[in-house]
């Protein structure tokens, strides 16, 4: 979950003041209704595939085969973009090779490739390095964190609008900007394949994951906010060095632009591991080509992962050739829509699936599907109409590979 988006919002959410507060409360509690709809998805219908098993157990096969064929290339996507972002954050270390488009677009090639290369190796492998770079990369967040927190200055957080309208719009657009840091919460269903007790493992990583993800952005953001005045921070291009160059100097700075750096370098360790393991899910239901579900001699997706790394790799280079860069943002967009969708259909499907006793879902059960398809489908609205647009064209570009697979 946490990945490059986390390292800018401070300076977006700079002019909101306080309300920037109630935003992320409310995105948190969004996403911790998710994770719970999520978790019970996982308890009663442990399938590898995640998001798109559940849709396609409640809703069939056409809609399961959507949901996966926009939110595989969604996450494909998503990998190109953290690898530029992480090559980025590297500018204060290696200035000549991250100001050289083509040497920036070189590193950004080779990280994706050799993260894809661990991921082949095995699962474990690809775990332990999870581990580490996670330790790293909260690190700083966390410490940014704490000396703001002692630092807090009340007037970076005056409220400019205090009337009914302007808290309601500021309310929804912090909500919206700070959902996007909470993508994610959905990746632990995925590999349930490769998952020791799917039912429970899950269950808890979804959860806690969730939660504790929301309590160091929240903590995060009050400490940058706290540091940096709003001014400054509205036009901050790396926030979190900045605060810490306010707190403890300019080595810390440095610390941070490399934590952000890991950080990236982490989320694209993981999500290389879903997009291998996505497809395993829909080959092996007859939805996606049957070379996907083959598995290497380590017992990893090998073929699948090795495409994704090749899109991944083209939208990389498209990033780094001028005139391009446009297209680029717009795909990422794109495809971050193409990550809502799941929500709206996972948050009413555990409605449609009885668990393996047979048993109903609770009024409380029910109560959490109707706040989940509630908060999503305004997360969607949030996106804005020309995203909407093209995420439905997208979607009905799949059909020609449903129909190709199926007959």
């Amino acid at each position: 979950m946490i990945g490059s988006g986390v390292f800018l919002l401070p300076a977006s959410l700079a002019s909101f003041g306080g309300v920037a507060f109630l935003g992320w409360l409310l995105s948190a509690a969004g996403a911790t209704v998710l994770a719970l709809v999520f978790a019970r998805l996982a308890r009663i219908d442990p399938a590898a595939g995640g998001p798109y098993a559940y849709s396609r157990h409640a809703f069939g096969d056409f809609a399961g085969f959507l949901i996966g064929w926009g939110y595989w290339i969604s996450i494909w996507c998503a990998d190109a973009a953290l690898a530029v972002a992480g090559v980025g954050y590297l500018s204060p270390f290696i200035p000549s090779i991250v100001g050289n488009p083509v040497g920036a677009a070189l590193l950004a090639t080779a990280i994706v490739w050799v993260l894809t290369f661990i991921n082949i190796w095995g699962v474990k492998t690809a775990a332990r390095v999870q581990v580490v770079t996670t330790i790293l990369k909260v690190m700083p967040l966390v410490v940014v964190g704490i000396a703001g927190i002692f630092a807090f200055d009340r007037s970076h957080f005056v409220i400019a609008d205090t009337s009914v309208r302007g808290l309601g719009a500021g309310i929804i657009a912090t909500t919206t900007l700070t959902m996007f840091a909470l993508i994610g919460l959905e990746a632990a269903t995925i590999p349930a394949a490769i998952t020791r007790d799917p039912d429970r493992t899950i269950p808890r990583a979804t959860v806690i994951g969730t939660l504790v993800a929301a309590g160091i952005y929240i903590v995060s953001t009050i400490g940058v906010m706290s540091l940096v005045p709003p001014s400054s921070l509205a036009m901050s291009t790396a926030p979190f060095a900045d605060a810490a160059r306010a707190a403890l100097g300019n080595g810390a700075a440095a610390a941070v632009a490399l934590g952000a750096s890991i950080s990236c370098f982490g989320a694209l360790n993981g999500w290389i591991l879903i997009v291998g393991q996505l497809p395993v899910a829909l080959a092996s239901d007859g939805l996606w080509p049957a070379r996907f579900a083959r598995l290497s001699r380590t017992g990893t997706p090998a073929f699948g992962m090795v495409v994704a790394g090749a899109l991944t790799t083209a939208l990389i280079w498209m990033n780094y050739t001028k005139g391009l860069v446009e297209l680029f943002t717009f795909i990422i967009l794109l495809a971050t829509l193409a990550v809502l969708i799941p929500y709206v259909f996972c948050s009413l499907a555990g409605l449609l699936i009885k668990d393996r006793r047979g048993a109903k879902a609770t009024t409380g059960e029910v109560v959490l599907a109707v706040l989940a398809f509630v908060f999503s489908f305004f997360a969607i609205v949030g996106a804005g109409a020309n995203v909407v647009f093209w995420g439905f064209l997208l979607l009905l570009a799949g059909l020609p590979v449903y129909v190709w697979v199926r007959r």
